[in-house]
Parts: C-alpha cells; sequence; structure tokens
C-alpha cells in the first residue's frame, strides 16, 4: 500500500480529478461558448498548456522506454500501486481508473504479466474476481521512475501550476 504524507492533500486531489469530466461524454454541448467568443489570450493558454503537457508526456515516455516499459504499463503501475487495497484492483477497476473498456485492459495485463511486471491473484473469498499485483520487477522500476517524475516535478512544476493557474472562470470569453 502507497504511503501517503499528507492524506488529506491526495484526497482533496482524489475528489477534484473525480469530479472532472470523463472523455466518454460527461462534457457541456460543442457550441456552448461561440468561436468568436474566444480571445486570442486564451488559445496562447490553451496552446502552452496543451504543449507543456505534450513536452511531458515525450519525456515521460522516453523514461518508460529506458526501464524497458511502455507508456501504457507505466499507467498501469502506477493505478495498481496507488490503489488503496493491498490486495490490488480488479481488471474492472483498472479499467475504471485507466478509462479503458475491459478487454483492453485484460490485453495490457495479460502484455506486462508477459514481461514480469504485474501477476493476477484470486480473490480469497470470490474465486471469480482477480486483482492485479506488481511483481517485485515492477515495484522496482515503477519506483525509479516515480523518482524521475518527482524530481522533473520538482523543477517544472512551479511552471505547470502557473499556466494551469492562469485559466479560471470567465477566462478568454
Amino acid at each position: 500500500m502507497l504511503e501517503r504524507a499528507d492524506g488529506e492533500l491526495v484526497a482533496a486531489m482524489d475528489e477534484r480529478l473525480a469530479a472532472m469530466p470523463r472523455p466518454d461524454g460527461d462534457h457541456p454541448a460543442v457550441g456552448a461558448v461561440p468561436p468568436a467568443a474566444v480571445d486570442d489570450a486564451a488559445y496562447e493558454h490553451l496552446a502552452s498548456l496543451r504543449a507543456g503537457i505534450r513536452r511531458y508526456l515525450a519525456w515521460a515516455e522516453q523514461r518508460a522506454r529506458e526501464q524497458g516499459m511502455t507508456p501504457a504499463q507505466v499507467q498501469l503501475a502506477l493505478a495498481i500501486r496507488a490503489y488503496a487495497d493491498p490486495a490490488g484492483p480488479t481488471l474492472t477497476e483498472l479499467a475504471d481508473t485507466l478509462l479503458l473498456r475491459h478487454h483492453s485492459v485484460v490485453g495490457l495485463v495479460d502484455r506486462a504479466e508477459g514481461a514480469g511486471l504485474v501477476r493476477r491473484e484470486r480473490d480469497a473469498e470470490y474465486a471469480s474476481r482477480v486483482h492485479v499485483v506488481l511483481t517485485a520487477v515492477g515495484e522496482r522500476r515503477l519506483a525509479a521512475l516515480s523518482g524521475l517524475h518527482l524530481e522533473w516535478l520538482a523543477e517544472h512544476g512551479p511552471q505547470i501550476g502557473d499556466v494551469w493557474r492562469s485559466f479560471g472562470p470567465g477566462m478568454g470569453v
């Protein structure tokens, strides 16, 4: 189980993330803001945010490959490691967390298991329920990557925070 120094901060972040729109349709209707109402500064802010996210993701993808993992395997490992129940998440819970379909998670877990990063374990109470846990190899690789990510975020986080905070009610409209 992941040790957390500031449980309240993590809980607040989890609540905010859970409240964010999901890509499967929980969003305002297209055209809710007329295109003419978006000013040049808003476009610059959006472009800056997307460029920053993309730079981080490109950096993260390279670090994942250096550890012999795909970016999807890193996301899987992080979702497993951060899961509150020490038994590990089920495939259905992973699908929900990773915003993937169940069969896609099955394939991802199959490949990660083949790479020695995770293993499936039957639930002691319900034999039809399968949990996914990290292996020692998966734990080591994720720990190494997480350390690199935390270093990167310590260095670049303030700039990302500045861009993020520049968005607010009425911004650009």
